[in-house]
């Protein structure tokens, strides 16, 4: 039996969906402070110091790392929360932080030099060279890969890239360059890059109108959803506009990426993991995607030249999918 070297990296907003991603084979589990310093901060999610360090006592007890993402950009006024946020990190001996923003990474790598540092896909390193040349200014040893690059461009970083190398297997897809996203900006007058939501739910209103549920981000009208429809969380690259006299998904349409038809060929190039995206999803939800993923990764291992995707498998996951829908995204371009 060959059980592949790729491990299955989960999302936990909340102690609760932390052990759900425990108990369900997660092999790490990534977690935010409930603060600006997190990319998903979300009112009622993440963990404080008390109950993050009982769940690295958790995760430790039954032999899963626990990562913190502090993959939000420093505020240039006052970079203190982010500072404290890697101290307390590296005090409560987490495995490794998860960060993007050069000054975080030089800070974290002088003040902490026994610290695992990993690089954001809010980074977006998309090349070898900017992978080496993290590693030698700040010492990085892995870097999650953005949802922008073909399996071609995927496996030539791999092989030449001086880091380990994360990617993105499943859940919400970014269209932007990750990072980098400007749309929450102009529509709201606050970042995703810093404030840690694509949607602030103080600028998020629903009503009910004649025409159908309308959705809103502060008073753009994003989305209208008609009684049978599911109404997403309205989020401006996935909203429905008017174009040329037609309204359609313009930026994006609601779908999850899902890579589990790719796993041979990632495990057969190098990958050292796969990231399940959803720190703001219920323990429910990590649950099942977790236990699925655990599954489909031990079959690999298993049988890699016959893996097959099982139907069951992609019933799971699509019923948890945006749109329940999914797709292969970037990694698919045919003309890559």
């Amino acid at each position: 039996m060959t059980i592949p070297c790729i491990e299955l990296v989960c999302p936990a907003g909340s102690l609760p969906a932390l052990k759900a991603a425990v108990d369900n084979g997660a092999d790490c589990v990534y977690v935010g402070f409930r603060d600006q310093t997190n990319a998903r901060n979300f009112a009622g999610l993440n963990f404080d110091e008390a109950s993050l360090r009982d769940g690295i006592a958790y995760a430790q007890a039954r032999g899963v790392k626990v990562f913190v993402a502090l993959n939000t950009f420093a505020l240039a006024e006052d970079v203190t929360p982010w500072h404290r946020a890697i101290d307390q990190a590296a005090a409560l001996g987490v495995a490794a932080v998860i960060l993007a923003d050069i000054g975080l990474l030089q800070y974290a790598s002088q003040k902490h030099p026994s610290l695992r540092l990993h690089l954001s896909v809010q980074g977006s390193a998309t090349t070898h060279e900017a992978l080496d040349f993290y590693r030698r200014q700040f010492g990085i040893v892995r870097a999650v890969l953005p949802r922008v690059l073909s399996v071609g461009q995927v496996r030539a970083i791999v092989e030449a890239s001086p880091v380990e190398i994360e990617v993105f297997g499943f859940g919400s897809l970014c269209v932007m360059v990750e990072g980098r996203c400007l749309l929450s900006s102009y529509a709201t007058g606050e970042s995703p890059n810093n404030f840690g939501a694509c949607s602030p739910g103080s600028a998020v209103r629903w009503e009910k109108t004649a025409q159908g549920l309308d959705a809103r981000l502060n008073g753009i009208l994003i989305d209208r959803f008609a009684d049978d429809e599911n109404a997403g969380y309205p989020t401006l690259c996935k909203g429905r506009f008017e174009v040329n006299n037609e309204t359609y998904y313009a930026l994006e349409e609601p779908t999850s990426l899902n890579t589990l038809e790719l796993l041979p060929q990632l495990v057969a190039m190098g990958v050292r993991a796969i990231k399940i995206e959803g720190r703001q999803r219920s323990p429910g939800y990590i649950a099942t995607v977790t236990r699925t993923w655990r599954e489909a990764i031990d079959a690999v291992g298993r049988e890699r030249e016959a893996f097959i995707v099982k139907s069951s498998w992609l019933g799971e996951l699509d019923r948890l999918s945006e749109g329940r829908q999914h797709t292969l995204g970037a990694y698919s371009r045919k003309w890559k």
